[in-house]
């Protein structure tokens, strides 16, 4: 009997594993009792190669609190694939992450608007069209030099509410999943790259210290830095939990 409990322990935990978000891997999912600050005004720097897809800022949790992770052009994963944000969502008194992930259509990532075509719902920022990707340079940056494959429609911005709240839920926004963002929560969905996690890893704070202190390069292809976190640190009246 206590070996049949060990077991059905073991295979809770591992279950338990495999419903964290894959960027969660590299570290304790946690819960916060502190809001993420408010999304940063930002210029996107220009898509550098025919193909990449936009993936939005958005702030992350570290020892010392928030910290704000650049967006990024990136190539996705296989050719048709689309970027679903993730997102902070607010229920319980908590804070939780849900990680972004890749996926054949854009799933729900909380009514945030991230902008550049990630507006709160979908992605309006470009279409795949067979194995090529177009891109909407109304709401997009692209160097026209390299990226050719381009459209303009303007209509998506239309009724667009400006809302820089960073997270889903009381006090943020409220937005809801749409029928279609439902049906894609069970579709194949991909986590982020080694490229996405890696560039997450070297905007913590005390990377980027190191990093300045060897004076390194800035990242390729991400120049979003926002003003300063103000938020308050954990140890100031903040706290996290494991889940």
């Amino acid at each position: 009997m206590k070996r049949l409990i060990g077991i059905s322990t073991l295979l809770l935990a591992l279950t338990m594993l495999l419903t964290i978000p894959a960027p969660s891997f590299a570290g304790i999912a946690v819960s916060i009792t502190l809001a993420p600050p408010v999304l940063p005004v930002y210029v996107q720097p220009p898509c550098p190669v025919d193909g990449y897809i936009w993936t939005p800022g958005y702030w992350a949790w570290g020892d010392a609190g928030y910290y704000w992770v650049p967006g990024v052009w990136v190539a996705p994963p296989a050719p048709g694939l689309l970027w679903t944000p993730g997102y902070w969502g607010f229920a319980g008194g908590f804070y939780a992450w849900h990680a972004g992930y890749w996926g054949p259509h854009v799933g729900f990532y909380g009514g945030v608007n991230y902008g550049f075509g990630y507006f709160g719902h979908g992605f309006a920022g470009g279409v795949w069209v067979g194995n090529v990707f177009r891109y909407n340079t109304a709401v997009v940056n692209v160097n026209r030099t390299v990226v050719r494959n381009v459209y303009v429609d303007r209509t998506v911005v239309h009724n667009t509410v400006v809302n820089r709240a960073s997270f889903n839920g009381a006090g943020g926004v409220t937005g809801r999943p749409t029928a279609m963002e439902s049906r894609a929560v069970n579709e194949r969905h991909v986590a982020a790259t080694a490229t996405q996690m890696s560039h997450e890893q070297m905007n913590r704070p005390q990377v980027r210290q190191n990093a300045a202190g060897r004076s390194a390069a800035p990242a390729p292809h991400s120049n979003d830095r926002p003003a300063p976190n103000h938020s308050t640190p954990p140890s100031r009246g903040g706290h996290s939990r494991s889940r």
